[in-house]
Parts: C-alpha cells; structure tokens; sequence
C-alpha cells in the first residue's frame, strides 16, 4: 500500500505529541493530532498532547466503566490528563517517567517495576510495558481518526533522545512494534527532530545568513533528560548542508530535577511548621511541586501558588497540609540552581548529592546545565570566535528567566552575538513537527541534517593467556562501529578470530563513545579512561549449530551493520561456512555482572 502519510511521533518524558503531513502535497504542511483522553471519571477531552502519566484504576474503578475510551481498545492504565493530575493524590498508583526508566540500565526492564516503590496490592508495569501503552492510545487515537489510512501503513518516525544507547533504542523499538508501529519505522535523535522543525519554520531563508563553519548548539532540557547536539554547517558541491558533529553523553536532569529540588526546598518550609513528612507525601509533594512549578513559570503565571500534601497515617496530622511559595522564589531557587552562571571552562561537578533518590532513578550528580554546556563546548573543540547559534527545545524554555539565563552564559563564552532560533511557541510539538517533517524530507526530497552513528561502538574481548586464580584475564575494547557511520552500510571488523563455544550462551560486554570520534572499525583499544567508553548492556547469543565442532568452539569474525533504520546489527559470520549469528542485547542483566 503506498504510503500517505509522513507521521512524527514524540514519546516524551512528559508530554506525547503527534504530528504528520500529507506526503502527496508539494509542501510539507504538517498538523498536529488531536489526542483522545480523560480528564475526569466519565469525560474526555481531545488534546494536541497526551501527558505521559499512566494512572492504575483500582479494581472498582476499572469495573464501573468510566474510564473507557470510545473507539479505543480497553487499556489497562488510565494515560494522559486525568493521571497527571490525580498524581499527587495517588502517587503510588501513577507511572512518571517511563521513559527515563528505559535506559536505566541497573534494573530489568521488562520487569513490572512501576510504580516506583508503589503499594504491593497495586498491579505494577514494566517500563517497556508502560510505553507500550502511550504509544498504544497513539496508535489508536490515529487510527479512529483517519481509518482509511492505517498508521501501520504510513511512513512513520519515532523520536528518542540523542544520548540514549543502542539497548534503549532497542527496548524503545520493542515497546513500539507492541504497540502497533509498522516494522520498517525510523527512529531520529529529538534534537536533530528540533533542527528539522527550524528548518521547516525557515524554509530555506537559514542559507542566506549562514556560512561554512558556523555552528548550532541544541540544548534539548525536557522533563527527563538533557541533549547536548552540535551541528556545523558545511559546504558540499557549491550548496550549504547540515552535518551532525557531535551529542552529548546521557545526562539524566530536566524538569524532573527541577521538581525534586522545589520538593527539597517546600520540605523545609513544612518542617518549619513541625510537619515531617513521609515517602508517600514525599513523592505526593514532588507531583505537587511539578504543577506549581509549570504554574509559575509560565508566561503570566501566577505570583504565588499554594502546595499541598494529604496527611496521611495516625501520627501525622490528619488532613492537608500546605505551604506558599512565590514566583520569584522558585525563580531564584531554579534559575541559579539548573543554570547558574559559569565560564566555558568549566567542568560538572561530581561530588553533588541529589536527592529523594528512592526515587529509583540515577539522576545526574550536577543539576547544573550551564557546566555541563561548557564542558560539551569545550569537548568537541567550538572556539570562541566561531559563530554560533542556539536552538532550544523542551517545556522548561517556556520560562524566559531560564531562556535569557541560558542565552546570556552561552553568549559570554562568544566574540559576536549569540543568535537564539525558534520561539517559545515551538517547545511543545517542536520534535513531533520535526520528525514528520523529516520523513517528508526523506522521501519527497528535502534538505538532511548529515551525521550517521552519534557514538562509536566496542565489543569487549578478553585476551588469551594463563589465567591467574582471582584476577579476571584483561579486557580490550574493539572498535566495531565508528562514529558516523551511515545508515544503510555494513563493516567486516578486522583482527583475530574469536572462538564461540558451543551449547552456552556467548556474552559479550558493550560499550560506546562519544568522543573517540577517529577510532577507525577493528582499533583495538587496551586501556581507556571511564569517561571515554560508557558501558550498556550485554550482547549474546547462543550457537545453534547443525553439528556441534569437535573443538567445541566455532571459530567467527563480527560483522557490523546500520539499518536503514537507524539500528545496530552485529553478526558473527563463521570463517569455515556462510552461516552467521546476531548478537542480542541482554537488557534483563546488569552489564557491571555480564562475563566475556
């Protein structure tokens, strides 16, 4: 069936948003998808986005019908308004931040872990399962509305953060095809998605006042994670393009952050009343914190906000709980503390302590966005007298004090003006727009931002040799994937044969980097410093062979391949026969436990 529709999808750590255009129009004029939801027991609202809050109805609840949706297919979770504001009253009985789990790679993720620390009589749900569910009421929400033309017919384009690793895109991809995602789906980095949407903003007015050398920096803060990503603008045959340089490693702060440390800071205050509170108003208080903090900050928002906390328990007092805070303190407390100022020198600061960790998530020791800017800056070499420009993209750039703050640290570290593309109005369906403007550019033609691989990729090989009771033999990291490789090329590594045994799983640890940007396919590295190579999940696999070697092993070479789709393949192609096997991403064992 011909395609007709390009379709951009944002699975956000907050908000999900659908965008798509008409791929027989000569221009890319993309619309927003109206979003199907409950915003109370028995009443829906259609939205141009769909908060990423997953609310379990009790058993009650889920009998009495009222919160089915017409048209749709029964879910077990309420998602979208409705579990974003119940979730200071339910904490434990909410789902946040589904997506910042899927690359936590210190749990299983597809055990039913979420809620987070909820009560043990309330059904839990696995983080590749949860997002399954928010794509899931995309999917059908498309599909209600235009059943002539299936979403699983179209040509469709997944967002996911630039700093995710291979395994995350991986579970991402899993969770997308549950849900309805037609198999050859695209997935595009969101900051990249953020350039396509300036691009379909501009048209092609960008070239006339950009030269080769200048360089973007996108500074994507969303509600889970902060992407780093600079983009040059190059020359090739006479005509400008866009070529990815670099993304920043995953940094776990966003707005998330910023909700814990207005969490910490009302604590205080409740403690000045004698009120101490305990985890479950702990986590109520930092759903609260959230709204006030959207309240305030939002262009003509309110001076003061009231923030509550059931009581809860005999020893505490028996109802709500409240305490005022002022846009002009949560400001100050928020401004100085996610962007303080610093010099393009600077570096993150690692002995932070960041708080209400039993939360579950690793969050980034520094909240401190500006330091980890200058450090991105520094890393990948931008000069000050190079011309730079910012793009920025996420809910938190909504507040102007933490736009100018951000544009005014960046600005010092440059000898001429510091540019700011786009516009507040674009921070919500930026990365949806841009991703169906992408796949519009894709096949009707278009200008491409450039880039292949943001990492480079290593498979972890122990050395032969005599073993030494109590000392593992040592590891050598070898280049499988460079950085940069393009989609649609594959890569025959070179160097020793290894042997796989036969009859037990083959494990391999994996690693990447994004900043061993020279390494070439077969670079064997035998020592590297932490920062460099960034450890993920396992790869394996299990020899199924028709008659098992006497040797007991089967001697391979790896073979390295990038789909058309952007994903990582890794075979072992055996050196006696054509028959080869594809390595598996372990995501249920921690990588820090995974043997060789």
């Amino acid at each position: 069936m011909t395609q007709r529709y390009s379709i951009g999808i944002d699975l956000g750590t907050t908000n999900c948003v659908v965008a798509y255009s008409d791929l027989q129009q000569d221009q890319p004029n993309v619309a927003l998808l109206k979003l199907t939801q409950f915003i109370a027991p028995q009443q829906t609202e259609s939205r141009e986005s769909l908060p990423s809050f997953l609310y379990i109805p009790s058993d009650a609840e889920a009998e009495s019908g009222a919160f089915d949706l017409p048209d749709h297919a029964s879910y077990p979770t309420v998602n979208g308004s409705y579990a974003r504001d119940i979730s200071a009253e339910q904490p434990d009985r909410t789902i946040v931040a589904a997506k910042s789990w899927l690359c936590h790679g210190g749990v299983d993720r597809h055990s039913a872990i979420l809620p987070w620390g909820g009560a043990d009589d309330v059904a839990k749900f696995s983080p590749v399962t949860a997002s399954r569910l928010l794509l899931r009421q995309m999917v059908d929400a498309w599909n209600s509305q235009f059943p002539d033309a299936p979403l699983g017919d179209q040509l469709v384009t997944l967002t996911v953060p630039a700093s995710f690793d291979m395994a995350a895109r991986e579970l991402t991809r899993e969770a997308a095809l549950g849900a309805g995602l037609p198999k050859d789906f695209i997935l595009l980095e969101e900051p990249v998605a953020a350039v396509y949407h300036w691009m379909e903003k501009t048209g092609d007015s960008w070239r006339k006042s950009a030269k080769e050398g200048d360089h973007l920096l996108v500074c994507d803060v969303g509600g889970g994670t902060t992407d780093l990503t600079l983009v040059r603008v190059e020359s090739e045959q006479g005509q400008l393009v866009l070529r990815r340089l670099a993304v920043g490693n995953h940094l776990l702060v966003g707005g998330d952050n910023m909700d814990l440390a207005l969490a910490h800071f009302v604590t205080a205050r409740f403690a000045e009343k004698g009120v101490k509170l305990n985890p479950w108003q702990s986590i109520s208080l930092w759903h609260s914190c959230r709204r006030a903090k959207e309240s305030l900050l939002a262009p003509g928002g309110r001076e003061t906000e009231t923030i509550s906390v059931l009581g809860r328990g005999s020893r505490l007092i028996g109802g709500t709980v409240s305490v005022e805070v002022t846009r002009d303190e949560v400001q100050h407390l928020l401004v100085d503390g996610f962007f303080p100022q610093c010099d393009r020198d600077s570096q993150p600061l690692r002995d932070q302590i960041t708080g209400l960790q039993e939360l579950g998530l690793p969050f980034e020791p520094d909240t401190a966005i500006t330091r980890h800017v200058a450090a991105f800056v520094t890393l990948n070499h931008v000069q000050s007298e190079h011309k730079l420009s910012l793009l920025l993209n996420g809910g938190v750039f909504k507040s102007s004090a933490l736009r100018d703050r951000l544009q005014s640290v960046v600005g010092s570290w440059t000898q001429g003006p510091l540019e700011l593309l786009g516009g507040p109005e674009d921070l919500d369906y930026a990365v949806a727009r841009g991703a169906a403007h992408y796949g519009w550019a894709k096949l009707r033609g278009g200008v491409r931002v450039r880039g292949g691989t943001a990492r480079s990729y290593y498979i972890g090989i122990e050395t032969s040799g005599l073993a030494v009771p109590g000392m593992p033999r040592p590891l050598q990291a070898v280049c499988v994937v460079p950085f940069g490789m393009e989609e649609g090329s594959h890569a025959d590594v070179p160097g020793r044969e290894v042997g796989l045994v036969v009859g037990r799983p083959a494990k391999f640890r994996f690693f990447s980097s994004a900043v061993r940007k020279d390494d070439k396919v077969g670079s064997t590295l035998r020592f590297w410093d932490e920062e460099e190579l960034m450890e993920t999940a396992p790869m394996e696999l299990s020899l199924d062979v028709s008659e098992a070697p006497e040797e007991g092993f089967v001697p391979v070479r790896f073979q390295s391949r990038i789909t058309e789709l952007g994903m990582l393949e890794l075979w072992c192609k055996s050196s006696r026969n054509d028959e080869a096997w594809k390595l598996e991403f372990n995501v249920r064992e921690n990588s820090e436990a995974a043997g060789t």
